[in-house]
């Protein structure tokens, strides 16, 4: 009988995970895995080390059952390693950017497990930061910096109201970065406000930031602020709330497989992976094409989000 694990964090969705454990166990034995669970600790990397644990000891399916957090955490967990056992999210945080993507419902714990009972996934493709990997986005300049700036506490009690909040008063005090970025098709030296990866079209709760993105086709789509005007970039987030900034000048906005970000000056420039700080540039971003299997709400996604068609658990 095919073995999955269940990594999950006791605190996320005001602990409704644990709650519904049990439910969640047994939706996992239907679908034909002898199934166990691992609450994760204060420990440092907890998930992580978990997640390597258990695909090296032979798991079929690992679950990521957490905030975006303890997804990336699994992922690190599972990237580097020839063999990467299937993967599953259930989401219980507060924005749930990478649920948001696949389809997977992100109110309910029980219907996001309920979900490997359609039996599809989609080949996942995954963001390799240095020696850090990334399944959403990763960021750099003093807008990106909003997403770990949000307390935790604040994110908990207000959700996407605290990003908001939050980012309208960073927004008078950006701190240009004279940057230079190499892409596939193009290189980038000047000042910027903030640049960005995505590898899904969520990203903080918004579906129309990149509105053409694939999650299986291997390449980031890169978007590069070019001002650090106050009035220019809130033209520029105004473009974006109506899906209408693709062609802005003041907006580099390409595909790349490979990214590298450094700075004009040595100056410190913090990297933003999926939400939370991974280290200083200068750095490599790679992505993995179809790197993890991960089970997805195919039937509710958009077919044109995947380039290759979706697979059956069992191929």
């Amino acid at each position: 009988m095919k073995r999955a694990r269940i990594i999950y964090n006791p605190t996320s969705g005001r602990e409704a995970i644990r709650r519904d454990l049990v439910d969640i166990l047994d939706v996992y034995e239907q679908a034909g895995y002898e199934t166990s669970a691992f609450a994760t600790t204060p420990e440092e990397n907890s998930a992580m080390n978990e997640a390597t644990r258990a695909a090296k000891a032979g798991f079929d399916l690992i679950i990521a059952a957490g905030g975006d957090g303890t997804i990336n955490e699994v992922v690190n967990g599972i990237a580097p390693l020839e063999h990467r056992p299937m993967m599953a999210i259930i989401p219980a945080g507060t924005t749930n950017d990478y649920a948001r993507a696949l389809r997977i419902p992100r109110e309910d714990p029980l219907s996001a497990a309920r979900v490997i009972l359609k039996g599809r996934a989609a080949k996942m493709d995954i963001g390799q930061s240095n020696d850090s990997y990334f399944i959403n986005i990763a960021a750099g300049g003093s807008l990106s910096e909003l997403t770990y700036s949000v307390p935790s506490k604040l994110k908990s009690m207000y959700g996407y109201l605290a990003y908001v909040v939050k980012g309208a008063e960073m927004l008078t005090s950006i701190k240009p970065m004279d940057l230079h970025i190499k892409y596939d098709d193009g290189e980038f030296k000047g000042k910027s406000a903030m640049f960005f990866l995505a590898l899904t079209n969520s990203v903080g709760g918004f579906e129309q930031i990149v509105p053409d993105a694939k999650l299986d086709d291997g390449k980031f789509t890169l978007l590069i602020v070019k001002t650090t005007k106050f009035a220019e970039i809130l033209n520029l987030i105004t473009e974006v709330l109506k899906g209408k900034h693709i062609n802005n000048p003041n907006l580099i906005y390409a595909k790349s497989e490979r990214v590298e970000v450094s700075s004009l000056k040595n100056d410190k420039i913090m990297i933003n992976l999926d939400g939370e700080y991974g280290g200083d540039a200068p750095v490599t971003f790679i992505n993995h094409k179809q790197h993890i299997k991960i089970v997805a709400n195919i039937d509710d996604a958009a077919s044109d989000m995947l380039i290759d068609a979706p697979v059956e658990l069992n191929d």
